[in-house]
């Protein structure tokens, strides 16, 4: 694995010689309840993204910390880019990979918000000719059931709970402030995910589930288990671009 944020250009230019393919995490600044920071979610996803970057002798590429975060804004400290922006940032660097000879890009998305600007610019890559892998965190459901012993708050729906704050302490322990973390479990609207919406209209501390029974071991397995289903799906992708 090269890592970016410390190679000079002539690290990456003799590892785009050897063919490495470019792993770029993008996170958020938003919210995580009272007891994680606003970067969790970048943190996460830059995590993820070393493991899977290290597995498959890529590029690392330093993250992008911001992301769309509509729907956390009714909280301090959340700062959000348009899904636009976003789209075009990841479109950007994609097009810069393409110009310097790196064979693909594997995108590891940290926030719910981003799925839609990350897809669109991996089809407009794709288009151009630049093979794109975009990744949320596969595996993620069955190994919370797995390995979690609260119960989300919602289908699928992870934020500040056990899932996010687990990974965080094996990332990042120093920032996990679990004497103020507390369990919330909201009534999810009727029309939540059929109208744009708000997380602040019906959740009061920014927590979905229970984060108190976190511990970094369930983090460690969380992230391994994810970052090892990711390098299955790259291994495919790459076997059917040649790349």
């Amino acid at each position: 694995m090269l890592d970016a944020a410390g190679a000079s250009w002539e690290d990456v230019s003799a590892a785009i010689a050897r063919g490495l393919v470019a792993v770029l995490p993008v996170g958020a600044v938003e919210q995580h309840g009272a007891h994680l920071p606003l970067l969790t979610d970048t943190v996460m996803a830059t995590g993820v993204a070393r493991r899977i970057a290290e597995g498959c002798d890529g590029l690392l590429l330093p993250a992008l910390a911001y992301g769309d975060a509509w729907t956390t804004e009714g909280w301090a400290g959340t700062l959000s880019l348009s899904p636009e922006t976003l789209r075009r940032s990841v479109e950007d660097i994609g097009r810069g990979l393409m110009r310097m000879g790196v064979r693909g890009l594997v995108t590891v998305n940290g926030h719910f918000g981003n799925r839609e600007p990350i897809s669109l610019a991996a089809r407009a890559l794709s288009e151009a000719g630049f093979p794109v892998l975009h990744l949320d965190y596969p595996r993620l459901e069955a190994l919370a059931a797995e390995l979690m012993d609260s119960k989300p708050a919602g289908p699928g729906f992870y934020h500040a709970d056990e899932v996010e704050t687990s990974m965080m302490l094996a990332l990042a322990p120093e920032t996990v402030r679990m004497d103020r973390a507390r369990p919330e479990y909201p009534e999810f609207p009727e029309l939540f995910g059929s109208e744009p919406m708000k997380l602040s209209a019906f959740n009061t501390s920014g927590v979905f589930g229970d984060p108190r029974p976190a511990s970094a071991e369930k983090g460690e397995a969380m992230i391994a288990g994810i970052a090892a289903e990711s390098l299955r799906l790259i291994s495919l992708w790459r076997g059917k671009h040649g790349i």
